[in-house]
């Protein structure tokens, strides 16, 4: 999934050491809680020889489980999210999202809906616990022994979705329906229900044009950004540059923080 990912170039990996890249298989189940869990454990060792060690993202989720922690749920038996993925499957993903907006409607309007994960793991809590899955966000954490300096990026919306455009069409000219041909047969696994594969899975299918396809990728990767933009602007302690700003302006601004 190297080209799907946008992982870093062997070049840049080259260039500074990188963490977690390439570190699972496709095959592996690997939740928020699990990177959580590993990202704590590697900054405990990076701490011992680097006062400062950088974070790049991505999910606003899986950034604040590293610097806020995530929220605490209790255990679900594994049943209830077989049963939820068989009717994910059967029924489609509306009747997930009509079963959670009345189990739970604060979490229906909370979470990316369109998201099938983020909705059966709602669902999951709802049915396991008999309580909502947002009465159980937003309680008190542990404090983390590090201190946290967010740095954002910001460039107009156009720029933004420009640079989102030619970015598809990179991936396009580097092998990308390649890639995701060979990985068709996984095509039920949940690394591959991601943005890029899933929509040239319907090109294969003969759901699809391959033009209209593309489009689509570019249409929903510029959706995902608007929901980065969304979530990450609601953290007041972000320090905010434009991205044409000299790198050298960014670090003496983290090194007086």
């Amino acid at each position: 999934m190297q080209i799907g990912t946008a992982a870093p170039t062997m070049e840049e990996l080259a260039t500074v050491k990188h963490h977690f890249i390439h570190h699972k298989s496709i095959h592996n189940n690997y939740s928020v809680g699990s990177f959580e869990r590993d990202a704590i454990q590697k900054l405990e060792v990076l701490f011992k020889s680097h006062n400062v060690v950088v974070m790049v993202g991505g999910s606003g989720l899986y950034v604040d489980a590293v610097i806020k922690g995530l929220d605490d749920f209790p255990d679900v038996d594994s049943a209830i999210r077989e049963t939820l993925n068989s009717q994910l499957k059967n029924e489609g993903l509306e009747s997930l999202q009509n079963q959670l907006n009345t189990l739970d409607p604060v979490s229906y309007n909370t979470i990316a809906i369109e998201n099938p994960h983020r909705v059966i793991r709602a669902l999951e809590v709802c049915i396991g616990t008999g309580k909502p899955y947002s009465s159980f966000l937003n309680k008190a954490k542990e404090a983390r022994n590090f201190r946290t300096i967010t740095i954002g990026l910001t460039a107009e919306r156009a720029t933004i979705y420009n640079r989102i455009n030619q970015r598809v069409d990179i991936m396009m000219e580097t092998g990308l329906l390649k890639e995701a041909e060979a990985l068709l047969p996984y095509r039920d696994l949940n690394a591959l229900n991601t943005v890029g594969y899933k929509e040239l899975f319907k090109y294969f299918d003969g759901e699809w044009p391959l033009d209209f396809a593309v489009s689509e990728i570019k249409k929903h990767t510029r959706r995902f950004a608007k929901r980065q933009l969304t979530w990450f602007r609601k953290h007041e302690d972000t320090i905010w540059f434009d991205y044409m700003v000299p790198v050298e302006e960014i670090i003496e601004k983290i090194n007086v923080s």
